[in-house]
């Protein structure tokens, strides 16, 4: 470094046989006293030690000498003043370096030394060279610290001792070494000084590993341009700043303990792509960070990042990792076109995880989608065994018994998990996903636990925003995160994108928003909890096809909905994932708790409904189902009730309804409402000892009355002549051709008013 090159400062003070006028005997400040004239200066042409010269005669205690000029001084610059002085005559004095130190403003700056180390002359005609370094920072070897208020300064020597003597001084050198304090103020040390050659061929490992050792006391790596081949895994342990890259072979790990992040990977690798990957291989393979910062950087993909193959030597994972802060943004390329396959193979419900004699199984991908006869909706391929000639299914299938064709479909995603045999406790956090119809969003591994996704958004996704191949989705977050969907102009009826799916047990999907996918989430496994999201899958048609937002496939699901905006679709429960959708001995529909939600329908057709129970084999009921403190609202249309059975492959048995309860919510735009226990007032105005007491249409999933929870006459009862009679009734349940009749049965003749409480269960 060196500003009289760089920058073109001029340093150098004048020559003395450009006049003596040039050179003050004061402080070189305008209007000080020269020495042009003075009795005790003078100017020799041919010193034979020094050419021309300054002969000058020591008179006054402190003898000054300043150039007149201004040497400029700035902040981080370093100057070296250098004079050659020699003994003629009289007292032998001392000489040192000084100068005088201004401001912007040319006010001298108090307080900083202006003078550098004093040496005592000792001989006549002995050449003697004085020096002193100055500059902004107090740094070791530099005599005059004047800080970086210094604008510049008036340069040259002082005469201290004895007057009387005479010296000649040859001309005052002055010279920018700024370069000699630059390792000190970069604070960096530099891999070719180390022996690094950058030519992409010489391994540079070690050299980057001397440089490394070399920085430990707190300084940082510097990787000029070049290519460096590092032909085996490099752990920095000081900071590192790539100007260059690095060449690595894809199993060779490069770990930046001091600055794990996108950028410092991107820069190494000489994309922000193969950095994300070698990011990711060293996240899962060191211990000194637990997260992955992509520092809010936009990477632009035209491939999808398998996971897995990136990190390279492992298939299982279990330690938290997290990816986070960054975006993705899918670039148009045939990488992202979902792979199709057909092939024949066969299922047995014995075997219900298990299609068996696929042909041309060496083409179905792990993670593809299984379309065919008989098969539920989101079932994929969790694995397969070519040996074998099966595959292993994430779901059974209801009614595929038998040799078919099936389809399988591999969508592509910007971050596959799929290569992993198990990963569990990894995490996705404050990212978007521009996917721009693209590319799909994240697929899990097919095993594992807590997989987290929060404060993320996945926009635009071509088929899936997140998919769960196997069982990776056990006990999985999806947390506040916003999810958009490519179909938005789409009717319903032409939709096919998904938010996500569910094959295992204990998720929590919280406070997420979704706009218009065909569904927000297709959920197998029980103990799932789905609280204050807001999914609204509706479109502009009129009278317009609804489907599930939220599709249930377990039976019996052990979960709660709490808290959603369910806008223009509705839970449906199913059990389209058994092998043997007909009841036998297991659980029934049941176990769910809907709680506090907020529902809403517009411009749909009357025949709609939010709560809808789609068994898939005869012989089912409910068995549990909790719907209470919930707000039902149409827009632009009216409903007939809220609840429904799609009878389209079975209907319920109603007569095993049992613990059911819905209480408290509000309707608006419903023509029926529902409820049980419901509370009927039946007026019986013709003396009868048989009372026929209608629950109508209010008894939920058009249950039968198979239970008489309470009778309260209001106001007396009276025969046919006006008699007041205190009697009690018995009551017969699941009277009248749809059973949604009770009889009141009183001892004799009597009329009048009743509160009758019906119940659509029974706990026996």
């Amino acid at each position: 470094m060196n500003m009289a090159v760089t920058d073109g400062f001029a340093l150098m003070p004048a020559r003395f046989s450009e006049g003596l006028g040039l050179w003050s005997r004061e402080t070189g400040t305008p209007g000080s006293a020269t020495y042009l004239n003075a009795p005790n200066a003078a100017y020799v042409p041919a010193d034979q030690d020094f050419g021309g010269c300054l002969e000058l005669q020591k008179i006054e205690a402190t003898q000054r000498l300043r150039h007149m000029g201004q040497t400029p001084l700035v902040p981080g610059m370093y100057l070296r003043v250098t004079a050659r002085v020699k003994a003629i005559s009289g007292t032998l004095p001392a000489v040192r370096i000084a100068g005088w130190a201004a401001n912007a403003q040319g006010a001298n700056i108090a307080g900083v030394v202006q003078v550098g180390p004093s040496v005592q002359l000792s001989a006549y005609g002995q050449v003697v060279t004085v020096s002193a370094i100055l500059g902004s920072g107090s740094r070791p070897g530099v005599d005059m610290p004047w800080g970086t208020g210094a604008a510049y300064g008036h340069l040259g020597l002082d005469l201290t001792g004895g007057n009387g003597g005479v010296v000649r001084i040859d001309d005052i050198q002055v010279e920018d070494v700024t370069g000699f304090f630059a390792r000190k103020m970069m604070d960096w040390v530099d891999v070719r000084d180390f022996g690094a050659v950058g030519d992409g061929v010489a391994n540079d490992r070690a050299a980057f590993l001397a440089a490394d050792a070399a920085a430990a006391s707190g300084g940082q790596v510097l990787v000029p341009a070049g290519i460096y081949r590092l032909a085996d895994h490099v752990t920095f342990n000081a900071p590192v700043r790539f100007e260059g890259r690095v060449a690595m072979p894809a199993d060779k790990r490069l770990a930046l303990t001091r600055n794990f992040d996108l950028p410092s990977y991107a820069a190494a690798f000489g994309s922000e792509e193969e950095g994300l990957r070698r990011g990711l291989q060293a996240l899962f393979n060191f211990a000194d960070h637990i997260s992955f910062d992509l520092c809010g950087r936009r990477l632009e993909l035209e491939a999808p990042i398998d996971v897995q193959a990136a990190v390279g030597n492992h298939t299982t994972f279990a330690t938290r990792r997290i990816l986070t802060n960054g975006q993705f943004n899918i670039q148009e390329s045939p990488a992202w076109n979902p792979v199709t396959v057909t092939s024949q193979a066969s299922y047995a419900p014995a075997d219900p995880l298990v299609l068996s004699n696929v042909a041309n199984i060496a083409n179905v991908p792990v993670g593809a989608l299984i379309t065919g006869r008989g098969v539920g909706r989101e079932v994929y391929v969790r694995a397969t065994n070519p040996a074998t000639g099966t595959i292993t299914l994430s779901q059974p299938l209801y009614d595929a018994a038998g040799t078919q064709v099936f389809t399988f479909t591999r969508f592509r995603y910007v971050l596959d998990f799929s290569g992993f045999s198990s990963l569990s406790a990894f995490e996705v956090t404050n990212c978007e996903f521009l996917c721009n119809g693209q590319a799909s969003g994240i697929l899990l591994s097919p095993a594992g636990l807590t997989f987290r996704v929060s404060d993320c958004v996945i926009n635009r996704p071509r088929d899936r925003a997140i998919t769960s191949p196997g069982r990776g989705c056990q006990g999985m977050f999806i947390d506040r995160c916003q999810f958009i969907s490519n179909e938005m102009p789409l009717r319903v009826a032409d939709r096919k994108t998904i938010v996500f799916n569910v094959n295992a047990n204990d998720v929590k999907v919280r406070n997420n928003r979704a706009a218009r996918f065909l569904h927000f989430g297709v959920c197998a496994g029980t103990g799932h909890m789905f609280v204050g999201n807001h999914f609204f899958n509706g479109d502009d048609e009129q009278n317009g096809t609804r489907v599930g937002g939220l599709i249930l496939t377990t039976a019996n699901v052990k979960s709660t909905v709490t808290g959603n905006y369910i806008d223009n679709c509705s839970i449906e429960m199913t059990n389209e994932h058994e092998a043997n959708p007909a009841f036998f001995n297991q659980f029934s529909f049941g176990g769910l708790t809907v709680t506090g939600n907020i529902f809403i329908a517009s411009n749909v057709a009357p025949w709609f409904r939010w709560l809808v129970i789609k068994p898939y084999g005869p012989g089912h009921f409910v068995h549990g189902y909790y719907c209470c403190g919930n707000t039902f609202r149409t827009f632009s249309a009216t409903v007939d009730r809220v609840d429904g059975v799609d009878t389209t492959f079975a209907p319920l048995d109603y007569s095993r309804f049992r613990n059911i309860t819905f209480d408290g919510n509000t309707f608006n735009g419903i023509t029926q409402m529902t409820a049980s226990p419901v509370v009927i007032r039946h007026d019986q105005n013709t003396a009868a000892t048989t009372w026929a007491v209608d629950a109508g249409d209010f008894l939920p999933f058009g249950g039968w009355a198979r239970l008489v929870q309470a009778v309260m006459p209001e106001g007396p009862l009276t025969n046919a002549g006006g008699v007041v009679r205190s009697v009690a009734s018995h009551a017969s349940v699941e009277q009248g051709s749809s059973r949604r009749q009770v009889h009141l049965h009183w001892p004799e003749a009597v009329r009048g008013r009743a509160q009758v409480t019906v119940r659509v269960d029974n706990p026996n």
